[in-house]
């Protein structure tokens, strides 16, 4: 079994919180379009890779949806799901495994994907270390995280509701990856040729209330370990829903959410990838690809 590294990252996320959200929203009747369209995406993504994956690991929710577009491909194999709660219609074969202490030997895959369920990590570049070594050599990753600019008008809302009816605000809307860091965290964890870019879309309700049901019904409710303890004031949630309302609504009186999904791929490194040239070794100068005047500045570059 391989062990998870160390970290000294601070505790963010109430994960035994989160399993029990997921659970009960897991009873309820999911909303699952988000989760729906990143498989769809995953599925694009990874029909312009020209090769054959012999077996996948689908770490978090994964569901029916995501095993068809997988098996629509006809280049993946063999698929196995990793979640830490177990849900109807998950892939089979099934390991209950947390995102953070990946159960899986070195090398153990070649391909890994993940759909909407890293962001709620609290080590997320100890799970991207993990997720590179359970990679063969070559083996390719791809996830889909919620980005920082999720949920900013119930952030907003919320932050000026409470400013304005107790004096301050407290957390209630996840502070999520921003997307310039993320490539820097696949570096870190070692994977090769790493890829980051976002997309948003925005989804529209007919009141704030109906926004948070749709939260409560995809388990992404407020897990944030230094959240207020005590209930919400309902002086503070009519607030927050009246500020939403002015600031968020379109002319018909539907009001906006936005989702913003961060996308990062990367490859487990091998000797037969592209290589970044070593200083020094251009057979061509700048000055002269440009057309312009090489100046010198006396400084010769180290080694």
């Amino acid at each position: 079994m391989a062990k998870a590294p160390e970290s000294s990252n601070p505790l963010i996320f109430d994960r035994c919180l989160l399993r029990v959200r997921r659970r009960r929203a897991a009873v309820m009747e999911p909303a699952t379009f988000l989760v729906d369209r990143a498989a769809v995406e995953i599925g694009e993504r990874l029909a312009t890779v020209l090769r054959r994956f012999e077996l996948a690991l689908v770490l978090g929710p994964s569901g029916e949806g995501l095993r068809a577009v997988l098996d629509g491909l006809g280049s993946v194999g063999g698929v196995v799901a990793a979640d830490s709660i177990i849900t109807d219609g998950a892939i089979s074969p099934f390991v209950a495994a947390d995102e953070e202490a990946l159960p899986f030997r070195d090398a153990a895959f070649d391909l890994v994907v993940s759909a909407l369920t890293l962001q709620l990590v609290n080590d997320l570049p100890g799970t991207l270390v993990q997720i590179r070594r359970a990679l063969k050599p070559d083996g390719l990753f791809i996830a889909a995280l919620m980005g920082g600019e999720t949920l900013i008008e119930l952030r907003r809302a919320f932050a000026a509701a409470e400013s304005d009816v107790e004096g301050g605000a407290s957390p209630r809307v996840a502070p999520f990856a921003d997307l310039r860091d993320l490539g820097s965290l696949l570096q870190r964890a070692g994977f090769a040729l790493p890829v980051t870019d976002a997309d948003r879309v925005t989804v529209r309700y007919d009141s704030v209330f109906a926004l948070m049901h749709d939260l409560r019904r995809m388990g992404w409710t407020n897990v944030m370990l230094d959240r207020r303890r005590t209930p919400l004031k309902r002086a503070t949630l009519m607030r927050m829903a009246e500020i939403y309302a002015r600031r968020f609504s379109d002319d018909d009186g539907r009001v906006r959410a936005t989702f913003e999904t961060v996308w990062l791929s990367g490859w487990a490194p091998h000797p037969s990838q592209q290589q970044p040239l070593k200083p020094g070794s251009a057979k061509a100068r700048l000055a002269a690809a440009l057309g312009a005047r090489e100046i010198s500045t006396g400084v010769k570059a180290g080694r």
